[in-house]
């Protein structure tokens, strides 16, 4: 075995009947490359990436046991022999490269989150309680219901064994079908499936039985269950781990894969996909509570998004395999570099749930801000191939957006010079990381200047371009990153009253007043940063916010997550208001569809958040220049680090 600091995390375990060669799991996550209920190209290619890169063990996106498990639109469903033939192609490329393949089973029961063609579907569950995330009221399972989709779980599995899958999960997590059986509060049944812990148990007891029924005693069984739901009407902690000891007695499964959260609720559901405001490793003391009760391997995830983070849990015994499903989005080679040794080489996951999750939520294939590939791997090969000729590339501005054209252009042979005007790499991502509880979004900028510097790049600070530097260095290719800066439009009254910048405010640069009203446009982190920021420094701050509701444009996650923050903190919000101008001590806003006003008194200082312009000067600088020109990221049009990051990619790609 190659010498790594990683004792624990590269030791072979034996699952069942297989031994999975490391540590490392990329948990069953949504991609949304699905088309048609069955694995494609698209979906190969991604598996076949992080198989590639070292992951010990795979497990595949969920898949429907029966036709009522369709809670998505691209859901993989393994209700017919269909799905065998791309189930096939999965477990080759993986075994080809040394991984293990797992695949979910699964039913949603009342978590059904959106229509196959618009028109609501009906939920079933095992009593008619409704959820508050989705607000599905469903329907009871009748007993032939109840047969229908136990023996659907039983079928399932024997098809991706058939197809060559190594095991199969059956998701008991988050508030899934056996997760409302379990729970009692949600569980209301009189029947033999209902009341007591026993009766409770029953579904999950027979789901287990149809499967091994079906594949035999030697073939991989688990199951993925939530430690605590996290919610007011959740499965507890204990509840879990009563079920589980019990399961262990009866010797029926093969592993345990512990996780925490809740579809159900808001709360519960930030859980799934945890933000970077959560701890790391944060559900492993509940697996460890789990392994000193059963005698089978436990399974945890929750935030290892490092593997030294994910070494540690192992070697206290907390957990025998550590899920790292967002390190892997963010850098499919994690395992390979972390058993090499290459640690500063890793790209690590920010926890930002952007084009992760957030894809997923828009209803958009899985990606990654910091990797574009991800996701991509059809059409972004990795290694690069390299370029034809070399050229000399000029990249003006050292935001995310010209380090990645610069990271993947010299990777392909170019010869790279990057101008960045200040002093720092970064751009806004060094805004971001100042706001409470972004400081992990600053690794985008150490990871993408690791990624020029060993692509070899060459970086000069303090060095503003402009027409005559590139008429003087001659560039075959100048790319345009230049960024943007807040948007100041004008605004009534603004003589009369202290109106500063987001910028100003998170560059230490304006001395706020006690009483703050916040004039938030984007819906972004920048109106929630500001607002938590502001109340923690012992501000009144109200946050008026230009759309619906405050992190409007957010990932779910964290939106939800940052708007309990703002509530405990006692911050204001008012949705559907647009600044219309200041007088004095006094802001008023204009509510966005009555057009009625709001006014605010006693407003010390008005922090605006209403967007960004691009800074072009360069681009019309160069008008009429002869050589290659490409303009990314903000400075064509203000959004967001991924798609600046995109566009490098694509640029570096296409010179």
């Amino acid at each position: 075995m190659p010498a790594t600091p990683f004792k624990h995390l590269f030791t072979p375990l034996k699952v069942g009947g297989v031994t999975i060669k490391n540590r490392i799991m990329s948990t069953g996550h949504d991609t949304t490359l699905p088309k048609d209920g069955t694995p494609n190209d698209a979906l190969v290619a991604y598996q076949k990436a992080r198989a590639e890169g070292g992951c010990g063990l795979i497990v595949l996106q969920v898949a429907g046991v029966h036709e009522s498990a369709r809670y998505t639109s691209h859901i993989l469903m393994a209700t017919t022999d269909a799905c065998i033939p791309g189930y096939r192609r999965i477990a080759e490329v993986c075994h080809a490269a040394g991984a293990t393949v797992f695949g979910q089973l699964f039913h949603p029961g009342r978590e059904i989150m959106e229509s196959q063609d618009g028109s609501l579907p009906v939920a079933w569950a095992p009593s008619a309680v409704p959820n508050e995330r989705f607000h599905v009221m469903p329907r009871p399972l009748t007993q032939s219901m109840i047969d229908e989709i136990v023996t659907g779980y039983g079928a399932a599995a024997e098809r991706l064994k058939r197809a060559g899958i190594d095991g199969v999960e059956i998701v008991a997590s988050h508030g899934y079908l056996p997760s409302q059986f379990l729970n009692p509060r949600v569980n209301r049944r009189t029947d033999r499936y209902g009341g007591p812990f026993e009766n409770r148990m029953r579904f999950l007891r027979e789901t287990i039985a149809a499967i091994r029924d079906r594949v035999g005693p030697d073939f991989v069984v688990g199951l993925r269950i939530s430690g605590d739901d996290l919610d007011h009407d959740g499965q507890t902690a204990a509840e879990a781990l009563e079920a589980l000891m019990a399961l262990d007695r009866e010797g029926g499964l093969d592993y345990y894969n512990v996780i925490a959260g809740s579809s159900a609720t808001l709360a519960g559901a930030v859980h799934i996909v945890p933000p970077m405001i959560i701890e790391a490793g944060y559900v492993a003391p509940f697996a460890a509570a789990v392994k000193a009760k059963v005698s089978k391997p436990v399974f945890v995830t929750g935030r290892i998004n490092q593997p030294q983070i994910a070494e540690q849990i192992l070697a206290q015994g907390q957990a025998d395999i550590c899920g790292m499903t967002r390190a892997q989005i963010c850098d499919p080679a994690m395992a390979r570099k972390a058993e090499a040794g290459k640690l500063d080489d890793i790209r690590a996951c920010i926890g930002c749930n952007q084009a992760c999750i957030g894809h997923f939520h828009a209803g958009y294939p899985i990606s990654c801000i910091q990797h574009p590939e991800t996701g991509r791997e059809l059409l972004f090969a990795e290694p690069r191939p390299k370029a034809a000729h070399r050229r000399r590339i000029l990249i003006a501005g050292g935001g995310p957006g010209g380090m990645k054209a610069a990271a993947v252009a010299a990777e392909r042979g170019h010869d790279v010079t990057l101008h960045e005007a200040t002093e720092r790499l970064g751009g806004q991502a060094l805004l971001a990381q100042a706001l409470p509880g972004r400081a992990e979004f600053g690794g985008i900028v150490t990871n993408l200047a690791r990624e020029m510097e060993l692509a070899g790049v060459k970086v000069v600070k303090r060095s503003k371009v402009d027409r005559a530097l590139v008429e003087r260095e001659r560039p075959d290719v100048v790319v345009v990153a230049t960024g943007a800066r807040p948007y100041q439009p004008e605004i009534e009254g603004a003589e009369t009253a202290h109106l500063v910048t987001a910028w100003q405010v998170l560059k230490g640069e304006a001395n706020v007043g006690a009483s703050v009203a916040i004039a938030d446009w984007r819906c972004d982190w920048i109106g929630l940063g500001l607002a938590e920021k502001l109340a923690r420094d012992g501000c009144r701050v109200r946050l008026l916010v230009d759309g619906l509701h405050a992190g409007q444009r957010l990932p779910f996650y964290v939106r939800d997550s940052w708007n309990g923050i703002l509530n405990k903190l006692g911050v204001e919000v008012t949705p559907y208001a647009r600044l219309y101008g200041v007088d004095g001590t006094t802001a008023y806003f204009q509510h966005a569809t009555s057009a009625e006003p709001i006014l605010l008194e006693g407003v010390d200082t008005v922090v605006t958040a209403l967007g960004h312009e691009r800074v072009a000067e360069l681009e019309a600088e160069l008008e009429g220049w002869t050589g290659e020109m490409h303009v990314i990221g903000d400075c064509a049009t203000p959004r967001t680090a991924e798609e600046a990051v995109l566009e490098g990619l694509k640029v570096g790609t296409a010179v």
